[in-house]
């Protein structure tokens, strides 16, 4: 589980899954647009896809979460 808390790795996944594709626009700001304007016809995969493009984010946050009350803690 050493990987998890690994910062290189976790930024790597998120400027690559994370924003996969890049262009017009990375995939996963469409789908949290898509979200904000109501989710009108989105299906169970969108909302997978949501998922996996949104979970090395989800990574990023618990890390900076861990390491700013590590501090506190300490």
């Amino acid at each position: 589980m050493k990987f998890i808390n690994d910062w290189r790795l976790i930024i790597l996944l998120c400027l690559t899954l994370g924003l996969a594709p890049f262009f017009p626009e990375p995939h996963i700001l469409g789908k949290i647009r898509w979200l904000a304007g109501g989710a009108v016809g989105m299906s169970a995969m969108d909302y997978f896809d949501v998922l996996l493009h949104g979970f090395p984010f989800i990574l990023l946050i618990r890390l900076l979460v861990l390491k700013i009350t590590s501090k506190n803690a300490a």
